[in-house]
């Protein structure tokens, strides 16, 4: 299988269902089999998965990819074992990070239900060219990437987070903030973004927040 087939996804499911790493292998970049050059998808894939990762609360380094031809079994061997090493070094997904199971689960949910808004954002915004190594890291490790990543993703992030608390049970301002452990006018932004969406309501006799 091409590893551009591998979607964002596939790797956020499987963090979701308690794999401590996720490792990626690939086609070395300028030797694709076929014309989509879909290792360098893969790539970006890569890099914007980091960078959603790290942004809420877990170690990048627990994904990895790896370039290499099919005749480097050998070197696949080593890469692994490699990366094997590392995941055991850092622990069970969430522990040395110091989320909770839920928390991270929460978090991670999030993730995957905006993926297919991350595509859309992907196509528009994030596309580069050239297809070159260099050119991928260079531009995933900018200070565009960031404002970009801030604006288009961050701030959905937190509110699929706050819904996703609410379908549990009414909150107040001050319980998302503790949970999430963002401050209370994070939280008290995003809510009124979203209840002027007329994704929540304000229950008064309660004292907080409810899904509409």
């Amino acid at each position: 299988m091409c590893s551009g087939r591998v979607d964002l996804e596939f790797i956020l499911r499987a963090f979701y269902n308690g794999q401590d790493g996720v490792f990626i292998g690939g086609c070395r970049l300028g030797e694709c089999n076929y014309i989509t050059h879909g290792n360098f998808d893969a790539l970006g894939t890569t890099l914007l998965c980091k960078k959603i990762l790290e942004h809420i609360g877990l170690n990048p380094e627990r994904l990895r990819i790896e370039f290499m031809s099919s005749g480097d079994g050998i070197i696949l061997a080593e890469k692994i074992n490699d990366f094997a090493k590392k995941v055991k070094a850092l622990g069970p997904l969430g522990q040395s990070e110091g989320i909770g199971e839920k928390g991270m689960k929460l978090k991670l949910d999030a993730a995957r239900k905006l993926v297919p808004f991350i595509k859309l954002v992907e196509r528009e915004r994030l596309r580069i060219t050239p297809k070159s190594e260099e050119a991928y890291r260079d531009f995933y490790a900018s200070g565009e990437f960031d404002r970009l990543f801030t604006e288009l993703i961050v701030n959905k992030l937190a509110i699929g987070q706050i819904l996703l608390l609410l379908q549990e049970k009414p909150l107040s301002t001050g319980e998302i903030s503790e949970i999430l452990g963002l401050n209370p006018s994070e939280i008290s932004r995003h809510i009124n973004r979203s209840s002027r969406q007329g994704l929540l309501r304000y229950d008064e006799s309660r004292k907080c927040y409810a899904l509409a």
